[in-house]
């Protein structure tokens, strides 16, 4: 295990020590699958990952850890590490990660201090639609706390995030998972991932406000999460939450944490959904395991 290189970038934040924190792991090739998860484990962020070799027919192949179990896509950290590939190993401003759930690029957009790396995501898939009632109880709120001009649905782009629409920011920021129902949930529907939102944000250039939970993943609140602001992006599409079929919006997340973070959104509803999540990519710290 010794001797692997590491980066420490923060995913999603307009400055350093913001957004979502992640690691990311050279020539993990040499690393078994059990070592992998110790050192996920020992970073202790929500995700880790793994660059397993060089680009083989232009994809990196890359895998992603949570402390306790494998993922097969997440947001923040499929930018992070096209941010370290661009960056660290000379990967050009299009980059594609072969992850679990396949390929995914990777494009930045902009110049000098002002890039953004924007990736494609999977289409979204538009899964069972929940009882509002109950997501207020795994949230510990009240029901008129819920949107119920909306709907409570599974969506995935390669991660299954419910969306949970709220009222206002209000209720957002009293939301507390309820672990006694959020394990039933869990039983009953199978999804890790919780993700309320609203369009009351702080700032007059966001669009919406959310948050994200996930205990089942040993995550009790991630600050930043690309996988679920897609699926987002694609229910906001679907359903014309702001009253078209295209979609290009800001999402503040992590303030809740200390960890402000900003997630920009584009989709489109047409034959399928197509879905772009862009954030900004600030480098840490890097060094090499022992």
């Amino acid at each position: 295990m010794s001797g692997n290189r590491f980066h420490i970038v923060d995913v999603f934040a307009e400055r350093r020590y913001a957004g979502n924190q992640l690691a990311v792991i050279e020539d993990a090739a040499s690393l078994t699958d059990e070592e992998m998860q110790a050192i996920a484990q020992e970073m202790n962020y929500s995700e880790t990952t793994f660059i397993e070799g060089d680009a083989a027919d232009g994809a990196w192949p890359v895998r992603i850890f949570t402390p306790n179990a494998e993922v097969p896509f997440a947001g923040h950290p499929t930018l992070g590490t096209a941010a370290v590939l661009r960056e660290r190993f000379d990967a050009g401003d299009e980059i594609v990660l072969d992850l679990a759930v396949g390929e995914i690029p990777v494009e930045v957009r902009g110049t000098g201090d002002d890039q953004t790396y924007w990736m494609t995501q999977n289409p979204p898939e538009f899964g069972a639609e929940l009882d509002h009632e109950r997501l207020a109880q795994v949230l510990g709120l009240k029901e008129d706390d819920l949107d119920r001009e909306w709907p409570v649905q599974v969506v995935s782009t390669g991660l299954p995030a419910i969306m949970i629409p709220l009222s206002n920011r209000d209720a957002l920021g009293r939301a507390a998972v309820d672990l006694p129902a959020y394990d039933a949930l869990l039983d009953d529907v199978g999804v890790e991932n919780l993700f309320p939102f609203c369009a009351d944000p702080r700032e007059d250039d966001h669009h919406l406000a959310a948050r994200m939970f996930s205990p089942g993943y040993n995550v009790p609140e991630d600050p930043a999460t690309g996988s679920a602001n897609g699926c987002l992006a694609g229910y906001l599409a679907r359903y014309r939450y702001f009253g078209d079929d295209k979609v290009s919006v800001s999402v503040e997340q992590g303030y809740e944490m200390g960890r402000p973070s900003v997630l920009h959104l584009e989709a489109e509803d047409g034959v399928a959904v197509s879905v772009r999540v862009g954030g900004e990519v600030e480098f840490v710290a890097e060094g090499s395991l022992l």
